[in-house]
């Protein structure tokens, strides 16, 4: 059989393969998927591939396989570490975050101001795959960008560099970094004036970057070889799906639950309220991952917080999780765990309101991301294409979670991604865009007068 386009993700848990037909045509069509166990710890995650492939011949109900096209995403070995540097917490250096974040990026380090020599040893030990360098509004302050600068390229690992800040000092962050034998590239300024982001320029190059300087698991090079086009992080390619779906069908947001972590998108401008003032711009499109909330790898820390007291008890529990749960005691575990990490997540992403006194008087400000204009949320992710009964929880989630200082969405609706090919459909959008677009709203449940 003969397929026109396979999308490959390596993640860190599981592998999958995802077939497509006729993506240029009217009637595009998903043909199924094929999954298997991420094989890094045999040294080599093309094995998993090939048995990812195996499975989906299996059910194909095929010997043979051969494609016209394969793309690939990856979140496996870690997947895109950066650390980020600007000069003021909640300004560049919160601008540059979001940026990383958007990009499919794990932040493990953010600083803001002059960075010290604890910064410097702590980048050095957490290795990162990309340093991201902002600071200073355009034509702005320049003297400590220009010393992060030096600073940074003291250190003894030299990742690539990518700079999106003042942009009259970009000459002078480039000549820095490549006398110091650093690759170095130079976008747009991440934060160019006060309170205005620039998110989109620095997502792009950064998603570049990974594909060309990523420090890839054992195999990953043959697959590289494989694929056509870049590999771009995971949670990458699930933001391109959120924001294609922004543009058709309005404010959306979603969760992906992992084996090792959980993400949030969401892909709205909130709501203008004459009587509040918003402190701090968020972006648009928006993305939080909890490194610390997975169903698999980081389900102890999930496990901890179901039963915080019986450690005896987390262990038994713990010796029927499985990466792909299939017995009915391994399913229940894994809503449980599931359940805590939509939760958990949902809360440190969404903003709030909170009332400050000033000397006019006491003022209504908004902190972090409004969601209140979302009308859809989406469960994208085994768990919730696997465990019917997490489309209820969604839906109980958002009422027994109802707050007066959050700022959440009020009675919106569910949609699970039924395909599992938020990422995959990422992967291929630009190449892609309208049939990418149809077999997203098709998974979701929306019919064709949609399109």
């Amino acid at each position: 059989m003969r397929v026109h386009t396979l999308v490959v993700e390596i993640g860190s848990t599981i592998t999958k393969v995802s077939a497509f037909s006729s993506l240029k045509e009217r009637n595009p069509r998903y043909l199924g998927k094929g999954i298997a166990k991420t094989t890094v710890d045999e040294g080599d995650v093309t094995r998993g591939l090939e048995r990812a492939i195996d499975d989906l011949k299996s059910k194909l109900g095929v010997d043979k396989l051969t494609w016209t096209h394969l793309f690939g995403n990856s979140s496996a070995a870690g997947g895109l570490k950066m650390t980020v540097h600007g000069l003021v917490l909640e300004m560049t250096a919160k601008a540059a975050k979001e940026a990383a974040l958007g990009a499919g990026a794990i932040v493990k380090l953010i600083t803001a101001g002059l960075i010290t020599p604890h910064d410097l040893k702590k980048i050095d030990e957490i290795k990162p795959n990309i340093i991201l360098l902002s600071g200073g509004v355009d034509f702005g302050e320049d003297r400590i960008v220009v010393e992060n600068a030096k600073r940074l390229s003291t250190i003894s690992i030299k990742p690539p560099v990518v700079f999106a800040g003042n942009r009259a000092v970009r000459d002078i962050v480039r000549d820095i970094f490549k006398s110091k034998g650093f690759k170095v590239y130079i976008t747009e300024n991440v934060y160019p004036e006060i309170d205005k982001l620039n998110i989109e320029p620095v997502r792009k190059v950064i998603q570049g970057v990974f594909e060309e300087h990523i420090i890839h698991a054992p195999g990953m090079e043959e697959i590289r070889n494989w694929v056509e086009g870049d590999i771009i992080p995971t949670p990458g390619a699930v933001m391109n799906s959120f924001m294609l779906l922004y543009k058709e069908i309005g404010d959306i947001m979603g969760f992906d639950v992992g084996g090792a972590t959980t993400d949030v998108h969401s892909v709205t401008k909130g709501k203008k309220d004459k009587d509040s003032v918003v402190i701090y711009p968020e972006p648009i499109a928006k993305r939080t991952v909890e490194g610390d909330l997975g169903v698999y790898v980081s389900a102890r820390n999930v496990l901890d917080e179901i039963d915080p007291l019986n450690r005896e008890e987390i262990e038994k529990k713990f010796k029927h999780l499985s990466p792909i749960p299939e017995k009915r005691g391994e399913i229940n575990l894994t809503k449980k765990l599931a359940e805590v990490c939509v939760k958990t997540a949902l809360l440190r992403h969404v903003g709030e309101v909170k009332y400050l006194y000033t000397p006019t008087g006491k003022i209504k400000a908004i902190f972090g991301k409004d969601l209140r204009n979302v009308k859809w949320v989406v469960g994208t992710g085994g768990v919730f294409t696997h465990i019917p009964s997490m489309k209820t929880f969604l839906k109980k989630l958002f009422k027994t979670t109802e707050n007066e200082r959050l700022l959440l969405p009020k009675n919106p609706k569910i949609l699970i991604d039924k395909y599992y090919i938020f990422s995959a459909m990422g992967t291929i959008s630009n190449l892609y865009p309208t049939g990418a677009k149809k077999l997203l709203l098709e998974s979701l449940g929306f019919k064709d007068s949609l399109f």
